[in-house]
This record gives structure tokens, sequence and C-alpha cells, in this order.
């Protein structure tokens, strides 16, 4: 494959856009139902979208966007993985292949089994792979030798049994996708305002007047977002961006709808100012714009709104009078001048949106960082009023779904109270493992089971190596999936262990269970659950659906069990009347969802109710760090901080392809973005090929070799490259305050020329 480097394009969208959507249509050999697909994704009787978790507008013919389309026909494929594939490649030789080539060769279409003699996986019947499974499970010592993983795209019905599964066999391990990327938020918002969600709804964005976006690519990661954002820009909305590369969507954007934006130059300006702070400056470039508000805006602070509903707001304003403009500016990269800016927009208007994804909260001290967040719509009064709030932008399309119907390794009192008062069960109210914990304790062998609902863990996981240990440790690897990914490959090939791989259906396929044709239901990042149903006919008679498999599991383990888990899988209605039951805010789940784009999951803090101890919002007087990276870290002048990034062609772990549109890179993806001065600081040509190592207490060689050098506008001192491909570089423990979410966005990294200059060839 042809590795080139390009011009970055002057504008997002576009064309280019509907191009690549009809480019990989037509690549998942399934054209024809695929353009169906795309008119059904994310309307009122259609499917939700498999990739991001953004809302849906109530009009429009067209609802999905590029990065949307490449999901569905990634999924809808007619390409197959079957037990001829398996007999052919051997374990070993799928290792060698890339995270591209693995999920490229089809559907998963029949459960098998991993044969340590052969090293392969061979055919298995589902009957027999359920008592496997089951026996396994019967034969711990203890139910918390269990993780119980789950990925965003699980369906609330799936993610409910799974998580009832799990209690009723006695463990809240439930390790899931949103400990890697959003736990801080949640902890940030359930600290300071009582719920772990935003507060704004998506026609809160045709309100707004002005939109901070911090820590964000949402023209790759959350591509309708776009449309929201050029909305809001053409409104005359000021849109103020805080992120560490220059990302040409929140420069210039084309909406691949409108004509004259697709024919022409022509493109909606989406930024008003544009910010570049250093990798984990954001926290201190917040304090910073606090401290302008306090010394020169102090008339627009919102004095009822501090007085009625928050506390330890004197505690806040010291803090803030304590912190030095030099600590500010050396640790966020940017001026008191600049500051400046962005502090009178926030005091411009009463309609402001705050919206941050994993650029912030991937860090040390991310929790801390969207506290600070929030303490500047609480001192300004901007929340529970519409076009103002706060917005944590989510992932995967149901993460916020799964975590709201029990996918939570610390659940709340009241959420366990719930389940037993309904259920008239004693379930368990101890905390779980987390997916830190939880690899942790497989490393060591504490835990001894993994079951993953979904998901590509080995991938999502930092330490790529130790990840890769700790998931071939377990005596029991079962792996929920739609396509073949690393983590199917972590197989323990000790007498007496198994790895089963059990292919489930697409959010694009018909599920019919005994009761007929089945809808399951997800939640945007806006709080709005709404019904999903695919069209398409199953790529194989036996895949079989999650909640299915969940249910299967738990009837062949669970003996005498009070719970009629075989009726939930016969009719997910059955499930919706058991959450409805049990979890506030879901009363006539079963008839609410036959609304037009579902119904909306109430949200305290936006009606200015606060579920805090105090029951008032709580301002946080979090200390400035001395520091974001110790300075034995930062020595030697070879020394950088790199974050890890997804390129226009991938969706989380998931690699569609060998571009990156809009950063000018073609047919490469182990690459790293560096700023020109660096490059000539250190000798570093364009094209060079790199090798980097990470600097870790620890004193573990973690490294990886031959990344080309590509010249970036990036802050000096920084460096980017693409995850997963740098996931070795993170080391397991370094983790983020209060969160354990790994510290992606901040390592601590060297640079050296590697002595093979020679470019190998793309597997």
């Amino acid at each position: 494959m042809q590795h080139k480097t390009t011009q970055k394009p002057n504008k997002a969208g576009g064309f280019p856009s509907i191009k690549s959507t009809v480019k990989h249509i037509v690549k998942s050999q399934r054209a024809s139902d695929n353009f169906k697909n795309l008119l059904r994704a994310n309307q009122d009787k259609g499917f939700d979208c498999p990739g991001c978790a953004w809302g849906d507008k109530k009009e429009g013919l067209f609802q999905f966007c590029e990065n949307g389309a490449k999901a569905i026909a990634w999924e809808a494929t007619n390409k197959k993985v079957d037990s001829a594939f398996f007999n052919q490649y051997p374990v070993s030789y799928l290792k060698e292949q890339s995270h591209y080539w693995l999920e490229y060769q089809g559907r998963l279409t029949q459960p098998v089994r991993y044969n340590s003699q052969t090293d392969k996986f061979e055919a298995i019947n589902w009957s027999t792979a359920f008592k496997l499974i089951a026996q396994h499970l019967r034969n711990l010592d203890h139910p918390n030798q269990l993780e119980l993983y789950t990925s965003g795209r699980a369906s609330n019905e799936a993610a409910f049994i799974y998580q009832l599964f799990g209690r009723s066999f006695g463990t809240n391990n439930f390790p899931d996708c949103s400990n890697m990327c959003h736990e801080a938020s949640g902890v940030a918002l359930n600290q300071t305002i009582g719920i772990g969600k935003g507060t704004v709804v998506l026609d809160d964005f045709d309100q707004a007047e002005v939109i901070f976006v911090y820590g964000q690519n949402p023209g790759t990661n959350h591509p309708r977002m776009m449309n929201a954002l050029r909305s809001a820009a053409k409104s005359g909305c000021k849109i103020a961006t805080f992120n560490n590369l220059k990302e040409v969507a929140l420069e210039k954007f084309a909406s691949p709808q409108d004509p004259t934006e697709v024919l022409t130059n022509k493109a909606t300006k989406i930024s008003h100012v544009y910010f570049s702070p250093k990798l984990g400056g954001d926290f201190a470039a917040i304090r910073g714009i606090s401290k302008i508000i306090f010394e020169r805006f102090s008339d627009k602070l919102n004095s009822e709104f501090i007085q009625t509903h928050t506390q330890s707001f004197t505690q806040y304003r010291a803090e803030v009078a304590q912190t030095d403009w030099q600590q500010i500016e050396l640790q966020s990269g940017l001026s008191k001048s600049e500051l400046k800016q962005a502090a009178e927009l926030y005091t411009s208007s009463s309609k402001v949106i705050s919206c941050w994804a994993m650029g912030i909260t991937q860090h040390k001290h991310s929790v801390d960082t969207i506290k600070e967040i929030v303490n500047l719509h609480l001192m300004l009064g901007l929340i529970g009023h519409k076009g103002a709030g706060l917005c944590p932008v989510r992932g995967h399309s149901n993460v916020q779904g799964n975590r709201t119907v029990g996918i939570n390794e610390k659940p709340t009192k009241a959420f366990i109270d719930g389940l037993n008062q309904h259920f008239q069960q004693h379930f368990s109210y101890d905390k779980g493992h987390n997916v830190y914990q939880a690899l942790k304790a497989l490393h060591t062998g504490t835990s001894k089971a993994l079951i993953c609902l979904g998901g590509n863990l080995a991938a999502a996981a930092p330490d790529s190596e130790f990840t890769e240990q700790a998931i071939s440790n377990a005596q029991l690897n079962v792996q929920i999936a739609t396509k073949l990914n690393r983590s199917h490959l972590m197989v323990n090939p000790r007498s007496g262990c198994d790895t089963l791989l059990l292919p489930c259906l697409g959010r694009t396929e018909i599920d019919r269970q005994r009761s007929g044709e089945q809808k399951i239901t997800v939640e945007d990042t806006f709080s709005m659950v709404h019904a999903s149903a695919g069209k398409n006919q199953p790529i194989a008679q036996q895949c079989m659906s999650e909640v299915a498999i969940v249910a299967e599991i738990a009837d062949a383990t669970i003996i005498n069990s009070q719970i009629d888990w075989l009726a939930m899988r016969d009719n997910y209605a059955i499930i919706r009347d058991h959450i409805a039951a049990s979890i506030k805010g879901f009363d006539n789940f079963n008839q609410q969802i036959e609304q037009p784009c579902g119904f909306h999951l109430k949200n305290s803090a936006a009606q200015l109710q606060w579920n805090t101890p105090s029951q008032k919002a709580q301002f946080s007087a979090s200390k400035l760090p001395l520091q974001i990276i110790h300075n034995d870290y930062l020595q030697s002048n070879d020394s950088f901080v790199l974050q890890t990034l997804r390129s226009h062609d991938q969706y989380n772990t998931t690699v569609y392809g060998y571009d990156d549109r809009y950063r000018g890179i073609q047919g490469a993806r182990d690459i790293v973005f560096i700023s020109q001065a660096d490059a000539d600081a250190q000798h570093i040509n364009q094209g060079d090929l790199l090798d980097i190592e990470s600097t870790w207490q620890d004193g573990k060689v973690r490294k990886i070799t031959g990344f080309k050098a590509v010249i970036y506008d990036i802050p000096q001192g920084n460096l980017a490259a693409y995850y997963p491909e740098t996931n070795p570089l993170v080391p397991i423990d370094s983790i983020g305050d209060g969160s354990f979410t790994p510290t992606s966005k901040s390592i601590v990294v060297k640079l050296r020329k590697s002595q093979n200059q020679t470019i190998l060839q793309t597997k």
C-alpha cells in the first residue's frame, strides 16, 4: 500500500464525503441493501446507526453521516467468516494481521471454539457452547472471578439482561468501554450537579448564542454534530474551539446535503475563535477564564443563582485568586489575552453550551478539568434554561444507555433497591471491577473468566502487551461479536481453558424471536430513548441476537433461577416491562417508544434539582496541579507529550481504511504528527521513520518502531499518533485521578530515528 502525505483540505464534508460514502457502500458487496439502509438510519421505524451517540433531528430525509455510512456498510457486508475460514488460518497467523485486515474478512456466521492442538477455531453447536460456558462459570471458586465487559453498541435490552445475569450470578464486575473514555465526565458531573449526564438536548443548539467545543474532533468522531454546529454558526452563534490540533472540520465545513456547498468551494466557517492549548493544559486554560471573569467581569456573576442553587462558591473564588498567572500560561500554552477572548464570550450571553469529549477525559486531571467547566456554568448561571448547559459528547451509540440500565461496576443504592424490590432478590451493593481493575485481576489470575458483550477490549485498552496477556490468562474467554477482532485471538492454550466466539446479529438485521420481530432501544447523548429495528435478513441462520445469547447463558448457568430468562429471550417487551418496574424514568416504556423519536429521560440538573448530598450544585475548589507531567520525565530535549487519536477512516477500534482525508494522510496509519519547530530541533525531516518509546516509573520498555514523521500544525512539545497502534505506549497504571481512565492523551515519550528507514507494507 502506497504511503502518501497531501495537503490538508481547506474544508470538511462536501463532495468528498459523498464520494467516500458511496465507495464504502459499494465495498460492502451489498450495495442495494445498504443504500436502502441509509434511508432508514436514525429514522422513525428504522434502526439506530451503530456509530456515534449524537441525537436525531425530528425532520429530514437523510439522518446519516459519512462515518455512519461506513459503520453501516462495515456491518451489513456479504463477506463471511465461517468454519472454512478458520480451517484455513491458524490463530498464530491471524495474530500477525492488522486490525483492519481482521475485521475486513467479514461477519462471523457460526459459533466456534479454539482447539489448542490445531491452533484453530472449530465449529461448535449453540447448545454445547452454552453448556460449556455454564460449566466453566459454575466451577469458579467465587462469582467475582468473572468479568463481564460491555461495548457501548449493546442495546438497552441486551445490557439490562446482561447486568441482571451478572448480579444474579453474584458479581458486580461490569467493566465497560465508558471506563476508558467518558468515565471522568460521569464522576465529575455526579459530584457537582448530581447526575452523570449532559443537561442539554439537541434543540438547545438551535437556541445557543455561544458554544464552546473542548478536546473534540466532531468532523471525524461525531460528524452529525457538524450539522448542528454549522446551523448554529450560520445563525450567528459564536463557536469557540479549544483543541490541541487544528482540525479542518472545526474551521470550515460544507454540508453534504447543501448542493451549493457540495458543488462549489463554498463552506461555512465553524469556529469564531480557535485556541490550541498544550496537551493536558485545558484545566489551566479554563481556570484562567474564571480568573479573568472574577478580575474584569465580576458584574456578570449570577449572584442570585449562586446564592439559591450552589455551595462552596467562596472557597472556589479564593482558590482562583490564589492561582498564579504564570502557572496558568505555562500549563495551558495560551496567553492571558487569548483567554480574555474566551472569557468575553462566556460573559456575552446567558445562552452558552460547553461540549467536550476524550481530549478532555483522558488525562490525569480530567475530573478536575470537567469540574472547572461546571464551575464556569454555575458562576454565570449557564444551566437549566434553553440554549445553555453542559454537553459531554458520548462516543458509541448506546454507551450512555448501557450505564442507565445497569452496566455500572459501582451501582447506586437506589438502583440495586429497585432491582431487589421488583425481582424479590438480594443483589449485592458491593463495588465491582472497572476495566483497569478487571485487567489487573485477569493478569494476576485473581479473575479467571471473561465474557465480552461486543467490543474489542484487547485493542481498546492501554498497554497492549499487558492487556493481551491479561485476556490470554482467562480460563474462559467468551466473545459475543459480529466481526473478527484482536480480542478473539487472545487464547489460553492450557488444558481445560476455552475461548469461544459467538456470532450475533447486527443493528441493521431483522431480529426474529418466538413472539415475532423484535425492536431494541438506545439512549443518545441527549438522554433521548428511541426504538430501533433492522430490516436486512440476517447474514446467517446461526447468528443469534445478543439478548438471546445472554438469556441462554443465564438459563444454563443459574440453576433454579426465579427469573424467567427465556421469556425475555422470546419477547423483548418483557425486558422493557422489567426496566420500567425497576428503574426510575421508564414508566410506560413499551408505549413511549411508539412515539416518533421516542421519549426523553428527565434530567434533574436541567430542572435545577441537585441530587447531591447538600441538595445544591457544588463548586469545586480544586488546586491547579503544580505540573501536568512530572518534570523528571521531561528533563531531556528529546522528550515529548503524545496523544492518541482516531483517523477519519476509523470509529473507535474499527479501522475502515488507511486514509485520513481531513489530515492529508493516504495509505498509512503508522505515522506521528510533529510540529515544524520540534522536527527542526530534532533534525527530523518529513517522512523520516521514528521509534517512539514511552517513559514511566516502572522502568518497563514500551516501544513502537517505524512511525513516519508528518509535519503538522500542533503545539511545540506535543505529538499525535493513531490509536490503537500507539496503545502499547500507554502504561496500564497511568490513569486519571478518580476515574481510572487511561491517560491516552498525555503520554511522555522519546523519539529516535529508526535504524531501518524502509517503510514496511501494511497487511
